[in-house]
Formats: C-alpha cells, structure tokens, sequence
C-alpha cells in the first residue's frame, strides 16, 4: 500500500466526533478524527514499515502521524530520527501516545528520553517521564538501574509542583507507573507520592483538576495489581 491509498483508507474511517474530540484536546487540522481500534486492520495489512510511517509522519495529519507510530520500527530509528519526530510533535498525544511509545520499543529508549527530561521544553519532558512509563510498565525490572529510577523519584518530587503542565501530569504518572510496576521502589514511590501530595493541573471551583499518584497506587495495591507489566508497548 502507498501513502495516497492509506490516507484515503483512514480518511474513510474518519468520525466527526471524535475529530471534535481531538480538535478540543489540541489537535488542528488536517484530521479525519479515526478511533486507534479502528487502525488495527490497516496495521495487520502493512506491519511494520518505517519508510512508510516517515512518509505518513510527513503529512502533519494528525491521524496519519498516529498511524506512523503504529507501523514504524523503532530499531531502525536513530536518537537523531526521534528528534525529528518529536520536533513536530505539536500536542501531548503526539508526544506521548505516538513519539514516546515507539521510543520505548527502541534500545536507546531511556537515553532519549533523559535528553528530553533535562530539556525544559514542555513536550519533550512529557514524552520524556511517559517514555520511562511505558518502559516501566513493559520491561523486567532486571532492565533498570535503581538507583536511577531513585533520582528521577527524588528529581519528580523537586520540580512537579512547578512544572509545565504536560509534564507534571507526565511525572505524576511516572510516579505512580514506579509505585505499580517496577517492584524494588514500591515503598520509595509510595512515600514520594505522599510527599507530592496533590498536583494542581489548572482549574477552578468545579473544574479544578488534581493529581494524586498516592490514592492511585493505593488504588492498585488493593486490587492486587502491584508488579503489573503489559505484554507490549504498542497495541
């Protein structure tokens, strides 16, 4: 399949709705507004494709780019390759439902994404903290170095208050993804998240939205659900 067959095919799929729902969440035209579920049967015609996705990623189509991170292969992608994505990835389901899930299939997942926590850019450091989720939530804890996973709780705790807002609700739920999934600092995490305490992400009265990776992990520990790690990154 070529790139005008598929974005006709996505096109096709296409729901007003959910483009509305897109529209509002940040992204902008163009978009046909496709529910990810809906891709699976255009993914098991093509696989894995990477010149194909680079293609797809090009057009700036929001569902096209989603796509891209779908049927990419992240081990021929460079440190270099996830810069450019990542450059164009204007919104936060770009960053972290597309460039930081195909980064944490990648064996230079975790340099990548500390460049990007050390960034100060708002996306970057939200790709960044989700890509270490993903990570987390995926690999053996054999694949990880404590005592760094320890300073980036500690580094969490320091900046989440302050924060952008991408990235405060990216290390909010890096905290919490530690406190779930990488079994050595349960204890640590759960402390941690006592000492964040609830993470203001904007809001007022009725609106006022707040993070508390303390009751959700307290969530998961009560369903018996700490150690969780999913089959794959990708669906």
């Amino acid at each position: 399949m070529d790139l005008e067959t598929i974005l006709h095919e996505l096109e096709a799929l296409g729901k007003e709705r959910l483009k509305k729902m897109y529209l509002g969440n940040g992204a902008h035209e163009p978009l046909f507004g496709v529910a990810t579920g809906e891709m699976k049967p255009l993914y098991r015609k093509i696989k894995r494709n990477q010149p194909l996705a680079e293609q797809l990623y090009a057009t700036g189509n929001y569902d096209a780019m989603y796509f891209a991170g779908v049927i990419a292969d992240p081990d021929a992608m460079s440190a270099a390759d996830f810069e450019r994505w990542i450059e164009t990835a204007y919104f936060y389901m770009l960053s972290d439902y597309v460039v930081a899930v195909t980064l944490a299939e990648s064996d230079i997942a975790q340099e990548v994404a500390d460049r990007w926590i050390a960034s100060g850019d708002e996306l970057r450091m939200s790709a960044g903290w989700s890509c270490y989720c993903w990570l987390l939530g995926n690999r053996s804890d054999a694949a990880f170095s404590q005592e760094k996973l320890a300073g980036l709780l500690d580094q969490a705790k320091r900046m989440i208050h302050d924060a952008p807002k991408r990235a405060k609700i990216s290390m909010n739920n890096f905290v919490y993804t530690v406190g779930v999934s990488y079994v050595p600092l349960h204890e640590r995490a759960v402390e941690i998240a006592q000492q964040i305490g609830p993470v203001d992400i904007g809001g007022s009265g009725a609106k006022r939205k707040l993070l508390n990776a303390s009751e959700q992990i307290q969530s998961q520990l009560e369903k018996g659900r700490i150690g969780f790690k999913r089959k794959h990154v990708r669906c």
